[in-house]
């Protein structure tokens, strides 16, 4: 099917069959999630008071979205979900090799989701109640103006907002959404892949520590906090960037024989990460968290965690 490992991309025609040759073929695990969808659970989970977090989203009126709904329900997540009626709840197959793991999207009803949503009684309650607004790179190829209507509350209400750069293909055809969104972001995070991408695309060189820098430096909506960017890289140490300075957090090292799958451990370090932020804790807290729940996460398959979070 032409998929390379550590890559995410949007199914085209010639994957639509690798969805029912996984089925037929291997044993499947049905997980609710999504890029956004697994950060969030993830820091329902960590935060530990069911409600602390809402999910915004579009599915399809059909079992898989059911199953989605429910289950982000049952780990404790408010979910404000868009329902649209003729369109299959978008599926994600996800192919391990080795502990790694490669994406395919048929984002479907994921891709239906309107501006109009945010205008829904729930909608506006629940942006209203936030204190952190979190998306990835993958809802630019959706609702651009989904965000912007967000983000004129974050600036008005002086929230933080939270991007994840997510797939080199956002940074290399998705670039005017991108930086549409980026004006607004107090926090960006990507990983290796992404940041040597956006480094690539906007000839800022191949060191990471300056790409970091330099998004860093971009200009900004709101002017009320500086922006932090924080790069994840895997086993290697993460990177942070914020006020012309570069910080950089070891991680401890994973026995190889512990590593079952590396699907959803960067969104899971953004769980982690959010949930010692919206407490007010130091950046270096909120980078020990976010290394905690992707150790988590890569020890267990799927973006999938232990029923009590032990994290001290």
């Amino acid at each position: 099917y032409g998929v390379t490992l550590n890559n995410a991309i949007l199914a085209e025609d010639k994957h639509i069959p690798l969805y029912e040759e996984l089925i037929a073929k291997f044993p499947v695990q049905y997980i609710a999630g999504g890029a956004t969808l697994n950060s969030i659970r993830v820091a329902q989970w960590m935060l530990g008071v069911p409600g602390s977090t809402a999910y915004f989203g579009a599915v399809g009126e059909d079992s898989f979205g059911e199953k989605l709904e429910q289950c982000a329900m049952d780990d404790g997540l408010r979910m404000v979900l868009q329902k649209t009626s003729g369109v299959a709840t978008g599926t994600c197959a996800v192919l391990i090799n080795g502990g790694e793991r490669s994406l395919v999207a048929n984002l479907a009803a994921a891709n239906t989701f309107t501006a109009a949503h945010l205008e829904t009684e729930d909608a506006k309650d629940a942006v209203a109640k936030s204190k952190i607004v979190y998306t990835s790179g993958f809802f630019l190829t959706v609702s651009v103006d989904s965000i912007l209507n967000v983000c004129k509350s974050v600036v008005e209400d002086n929230k933080i907002y939270c991007l994840n750069l997510s797939a080199p293909f956002i940074v290399q055809f998705f670039g005017d959404q991108l930086a549409t969104a980026m004006q607004f972001a107090d926090f960006v995070f990507a990983n290796e892949s992404e940041a040597a991408t956006y480094g690539e695309v906007k000839g800022l060189g191949s060191d990471l520590p300056t790409i970091a820098l330099k998004i860093a430096a971009l200009p900004k909506a709101s002017g009320c906090r500086p922006r932090v960017v924080v790069f994840t890289q895997g086993a290697d140490s993460t990177i942070v960037a914020c006020c012309g300075k570069v910080t950089t957090f070891a991680v401890d090292a994973l026995p190889k024989h512990q590593l079952v799958d590396t699907n959803g451990a960067g969104d899971a370090f953004v769980g982690g990460f959010l949930s010692q932020l919206i407490q007010g804790k130091e950046i270096s807290e909120c980078v020990r968290a976010g290394h905690f729940a992707s150790r988590e996460i890569i020890q267990r398959s799927g973006c999938t965690f232990p029923k009590e979070c032990n994290f001290v």
